[in-house]
């Protein structure tokens, strides 16, 4: 199955704070790919590097066989057409209703006739089970519900690729179980590719076909869901078995306290 990104020797930084350390990543066509890893590891600015908002400072992310950082602004604009992006916390637009948000990306990006721009959201809204909940507003929904909103928002053009950023965030184990079947069923029908950035093990586990672990910024593990239940890799094992001791740290790295308040005895 070819693979619709690649993402090969990719490094990227703030000033002198490396983030991301020689990435090599594949993303096959019509496969969910879980990226996990602990906060501050680097995951979502590869989503950001992916949809050209960062450029890289070595090597490259390429979709569909094009280098999205060589991109000119028309070039990236066509190219984010064939991305959704489900964002943290769904990000819904909070004044206006559920159709609305949901028609958003239509308007944005096509001319299509509001009678078909009406017909295609209540297709979207019915594929997430809210199709009734089309007139009413962001904040007369639940969480979940606004999540599904958000899902439905993002696969309204029909992407090639969908990301996900922490799409479990805050919710109940019934939404969680929900949006998790969602993303899997959507991704199958639409024969996408999904990427998906997570800190919920059992969820992404359920759906995901691969995965990659990072941590400061490298790729420490890699395989599939079973094969990293299995690992013995200590930072795997930590994280997937919610561990307090193991390869990352507790304390921030740096000085020890000892050393901070004058108490480290002299040689």
């Amino acid at each position: 199955m070819p693979n619709q990104l690649e993402i090969r020797d990719l490094h990227f930084g703030y000033g002198e704070r490396p983030i991301l350390s020689g990435l090599t990543m594949d993303f096959p066509q019509g496969k969910v790919i879980a990226v996990m890893g602990g906060s501050g590891s680097g995951k979502t600015t590869i989503l950001r590097l992916i949809g050209g908002q960062l450029v890289p400072q070595a090597g490259s992310v390429s979709i569909d066989g094009k280098v999205v950082h060589s991109l000119d602004t028309a070039g990236l604009y066509r190219l984010r057409r064939t991305m959704g992006m489900l964002f943290q916390h769904g990000a819904l637009f909070t004044d206006i209703s559920v159709f609305e948000n949901v028609a958003f990306p239509l308007r944005e990006h096509t001319n299509l006739p509001e009678s078909l721009i009406r017909d295609l959201v209540l297709l979207k809204l019915q594929a997430v089970g809210l199709r009734n909940a089309a007139e009413l507003k962001p904040a007369e929904i639940s969480g979940g519900m606004a999540r599904r909103v958000a899902l439905a928002r993002a696969i309204a053009l029909d992407p090639h690729l969908i990301m996900y950023d922490e799409p479990f965030a805050g919710l109940d184990p019934i939404s969680m179980g929900v949006t998790a079947n969602l993303i899997r069923r959507l991704n199958d029908v639409l024969k996408s590719t999904s990427i998906l950035v997570s800190h919920d093990v059992h969820e992404s586990f359920q759906i995901a076909d691969y995965v990659y672990f990072l941590s400061q910024g490298k790729i420490v593990a890699q395989g599939t869901p079973a094969e990293m239940m299995a690992s013995e890799d200590p930072f795997v094992r930590q994280f997937v078995h919610a561990e307090a001791d193991g390869p990352v740290p507790f304390h921030y790295p740096g000085k020890t306290v000892a050393q901070d308040l004058g108490l480290e005895q002299k040689a």
